[in-house]
């Protein structure tokens, strides 16, 4: 049984990547490059470079390799970028999805594990915010993942596909040992920006938004640790392979912190006091969305382990050092 990874040189589909081998499994990917890097996957698993959109190669991968799940983790995530671009995320997001459905129903695989989003919900009225809840996106980028939902759901109906469908909150952090973790340039991740900023990269951080319905005014978000994010993977692949039910499930822990939180967060394990600038909202923000996770805590046993603001913003900025010393690494003495 093979594993097909999409978009498995990136941020998220790295760490999904490197839990697979270290669980033994046979796993391939599919990747563009467009955004993720050769170097962080682990040495000896196979990467096709291509777009999930190319029925003809996709093809040819899954039969070559036998692939009996594929956990889809490829598009285009950042929901400022949506509202500019809208047409270039349901082309990336919606129609390559849907290509990409189409080739695993011809291929016969079993299992679609699919890596969807909070911001499907919208704005919710009710937080934290259950898988029950309605979606109303905001934004062409979580229409664009509800999209790809609907037809998810309706192939597995008529063609027999088991599914797994993961909401993630917001994600955040890095692998505990130092192997991959977020490298992607330009990256908007809060947290993500905020180490760029404590360790000198970026000459400040931007609010947007102190106006909110929340308690210091700026949005509230659920941070959930990558690590955490890629065993809900790992258990709802699980959950397929015995022969479970498709679902929906909520990725977070069931509370949030507000902008400011997470840069005093960031200040406080850093060390370092960097420069906060107030600026207006961005389009397509919510004011606070919290995850009800106690679904995939039930019925997956999902029990995360890095559930702590500070754990979270220590292995990114561990990740930010990491990242510094390789660009500025020298030759050893031995090999000058």
């Amino acid at each position: 049984m093979t594993i097909l990874v999409t978009g498995g040189c990136g941020y998220i589909g790295s760490h999904m990547v490197h839990a697979l081998a270290d669980a033994g499994e046979r796993v391939i990917v599919l990747d563009n490059l467009s955004t993720g890097f050769r170097s962080a996957l682990p040495e000896g698993v196979p990467l096709t470079v291509g777009d999930t959109g190319d029925a003809a190669a996709v093809g040819t991968l899954l039969k070559q390799h036998g692939v009996d799940s594929i956990i889809h983790f490829a598009a285009s995530i950042v929901v400022p970028d949506s509202v500019r671009d809208p047409l270039g995320y349901y082309r990336n997001n919606t129609a390559n999805t849907r290509s990409l459905l189409e080739s695993a129903v011809k291929a016969g695989v079993r299992n679609f594990i699919f890596s969807s989003t909070a911001a499907v919900y919208g704005n919710p009225e009710q937080v934290p915010v259950t898988e029950d809840a309605p979606t109303i996106p905001m934004s062409p980028y979580g229409s664009s993942k509800l999209m790809s939902e609907i037809m998810l759901r309706d192939a597995a109906s008529a063609y027999g596909l088991k599914y797994v469908v993961l909401r993630y909150f917001n994600v955040a952090g890095a692998d505990p040992t130092g192997r991959t973790g977020q490298a992607t340039v330009g990256a908007t991740h809060l947290i993500k920006v905020a180490t760029e900023a404590a360790v000198g990269l970026r000459p400040k951080i931007d609010v947007y938004g102190t106006d909110y319905p929340t308690p210091d005014g700026t949005c509230v978000r659920d941070y959930i640790h990558v690590t955490d994010l890629v065993a809900a993977h790992s258990v709802a692949l699980a959950h397929l392979r015995a022969g479970g039910d498709s679902n929906t499930f909520n990725c977070g822990y069931g509370h949030g912190y507000s902008v400011l939180e997470v840069i005093e967060a960031v200040k406080r394990v850093s060390g370092v006091d960097f420069p906060v600038a107030l600026a207006d909202r961005r389009p397509g923000d919510p004011a606070a969305i919290i995850a009800n996770a106690a679904r995939i805590r039930t019925m997956l046993g999902w029990s995360p382990k890095f559930d702590d603001l500070d754990t979270i913003v220590g292995h990114a900025l561990a990740w930010e050092k990491t990242l510094e010393r390789r660009k500025h690494k020298t030759p050893s003495a031995a090999s000058r």
